[in-house]
């Protein structure tokens, strides 16, 4: 970027301009000639433009000087920052029960898996400044990323989520326990696992209560949200007829989800639409701040001599031109 150090010195210019204008309005040198009309023909526009030469070089050497001294600077901004070290795992449901058709995104009804993934990758967004890890999870769970800074990775995986790819029932308490292998050794001033999820717990070989336990031994704040509409929900099917849709109930287990956020000194939610869904989220994005110390480095490079030298080379025209070639009587 660029700026002037010293602007203030701009307002010289101003006076610059008024010196120039006065110069070409004063009456210029001249001698006594008795036969004036024998000159009369010799008198141009040319002539006249060539007569103010070395004052105009003066001009431009003086506003040229003017702009140097007023410090041109080209100058950039690094920033050191500094985090409190929130670090955050996302265990997200993508069971076979997210194909339920009960959200809405811009009035068009999508799965659970679809406005899930959006609000979360708006979550990501605003966490500018702390390391978050991804654990998906349906029969088994895995991690998909571990904790990290690099959030274009992270919104390229939850962009590629499907239904089904870790299989099609509900293992909670896996999911907390891989959950817990990933961040129990980081030294965070604060650790938060955000489970999701819309389902109960009928797969795995750890249970939600015991891994809950185990996380609140190592100082982990545990959130739980579940997700889906009351009643039976519309599903998509195929058939012998084609596609059609059907309505099931989907047995979500809010009291097992309140046990665990209720251990985890954290808190359960319920969003039963995708305006719910972002409303918790940005609950826990305040809840949650990150304490950010900035520092500043600025970078210059001064620029003076760009115009400097052009001045000092229009100076020195002027004066050979004012002294052997231009020159006036008296």
């Amino acid at each position: 970027m660029f700026r002037f150090a010293w602007p203030y010195m701009l307002f010289v210019i101003v006076l610059v301009c008024f010196w120039f204008f006065i110069r070409l309005k004063r009456k210029k040198p001249a001698i006594t000639f008795s036969g004036t009309e024998l000159l009369k023909g010799q008198i141009s526009n040319r002539g006249i433009l060539i007569g103010n030469f070395p004052l105009i070089l003066r001009f431009l050497c003086m506003i040229l000087l003017v702009l140097a001294i007023s410090r041109p600077q080209l100058y950039s901004v690094s920033k050191e920052v500094k985090s409190s070290g929130v670090d955050i795992i996302l265990c997200l449901d993508t069971s076979g029960s997210m194909q339920a058709l009960d959200f809405k995104l811009k009035d068009q009804p999508v799965n659970r898996l679809i406005a899930v993934k959006k609000v979360v990758s708006d979550f990501i967004k605003k966490r500018e400044h702390d390391r978050i890890g991804l654990i998906v999870f349906g029969e088994y769970a895995y991690t998909q990323a571990p904790l990290t800074m690099d959030k274009g990775l992270l919104l390229g995986l939850i962009n590629n989520m499907r239904i089904g790819m870790a299989g099609d029932s509900t293992a909670i308490g896996s999911a907390l326990a891989v959950a817990g292998k990933r961040i129990k050794d980081i030294p965070a001033k604060t650790k938060i696992i955000i489970l999701m999820t819309d389902g109960r717990n009928n797969a795995g070989d750890i249970g939600p209560v015991e891994a809950a336990r185990a996380l609140n031994a190592l100082d982990v704040k545990i959130y739980t949200i579940g997700v889906g509409s009351h009643g039976p929900v519309p599903f998509k099917v195929r058939g012998f007829f084609g596609e059609r849709t059907v309505y099931q109930r989907v047995d979500l287990d809010e009291k097992l989800l309140t046990q665990v956020a209720d251990i985890g000194k954290g808190k359960y939610f319920r969003a039963s639409d995708s305006k719910q869904l972002e409303e918790i989220y940005d609950l826990i994005n305040k809840a949650e701040k990150t304490e950010i110390n900035v520092k500043e480095f600025f970078h210059f490079t001064e620029l003076y001599l760009y115009f400097l030298v052009p001045a000092l080379f229009l100076f020195f025209i002027e004066i050979f031109l004012s002294g052997f070639i231009i020159r006036s009587i008296p």
